[in-house]
């Protein structure tokens, strides 16, 4: 099954209407106990457990079973409650008994997005965002030689690198350069943007390190089902690590 076809219904064939679907799960943890607090230190195990509340829906070992199942996550932390709060989004419902119960803080609040949007609709948005760049290899480099991805450190820049996958109206999907867009424009003065503290893991994932930055402001939806696409899908890098979720209102 295509679990992102099923989040992306579209609900026109003109194109001026689509519909998104959705599981999501707000967890609210004790950043005190054990289970949550490995999972702040260590990226990989966020990523962790993030996907424990997906189990046996994919068979082990099959590829990029986080896509398959359309799973997104973003997580903030409230110092003074000593508390993650970590929302989950997918295709499929979650099930989350094996989280310890003593980790929980409250009692996770499922909830099922089932939302149409048309064209110039207005939502506001929030989204934790891995921003880099691609430096090409220097020359010289061997044939294949990949680029290194650089991650962006200044507010202005990550708001270039936001502003780069707006869509305004009549404008496709993708972009010249080959930027895939949004399906959404925006007042470009009124997206905030906030740098966020990395994210890393140690050995066995010795060098995963993620740069991360919050953007919020207001959108308006020039491409429904483009918008849709985004939604479910996320933007950007490191959706596995809890980027690229766009939440909206």
């Amino acid at each position: 099954m295509n679990t992102n076809t099923t989040a992306s219904d579209v609900s026109s064939s003109a194109g001026r209407a689509a519909r998104f679907v959705a599981a999501q799960t707000l967890l609210s943890l004790d950043a005190r106990h054990p289970f949550v607090g490995k999972s702040l230190v260590d990226a990989q195990d966020m990523h962790r457990t993030v996907m424990s509340g997906f189990p046996g829906w994919v068979n082990d070992g099959s590829p990029d079973p986080r896509a398959q199942m359309g799973i997104l996550s973003t997580w903030t932390v409230d110092l003074r409650q000593a508390q993650l709060n970590l929302v989950v989004q997918s295709s499929l419902p979650a099930d989350w008994s094996g989280v310890p119960r003593a980790a929980l803080a409250e009692r996770p609040e499922p909830l099922t997005v089932d939302r149409t949007f048309r064209f110039g609709d207005r939502v506001t948005f929030r989204t934790v965002v891995n921003p880099v760049r691609s430096v090409p290899p220097p020359p010289g480099a061997p044939p294949k030689t990949r680029g290194t991805r650089v991650p962006h450190t200044r507010p202005e820049h990550v708001k270039g690198w936001f502003v780069r996958r707006l869509q305004p109206p009549g404008e496709p999907a993708v972009a010249p350069d080959g930027v895939t867009r949004i399906g959404a424009d925006a007042d470009t003065d009124r997206i905030a943007v906030r740098m966020l503290p990395n994210t890393s893991s140690p050995a066995p994932h010795k060098g995963l390190r993620i740069a991360r930055a919050e953007i919020k402001g207001a959108l308006t939806v020039t491409d429904p089902k483009t918008f849709v696409a985004a939604l479910a899908q996320g933007i950007g890098h490191a959706r596995a690590y809890s980027c690229g979720l766009i939440l909206v209102r």
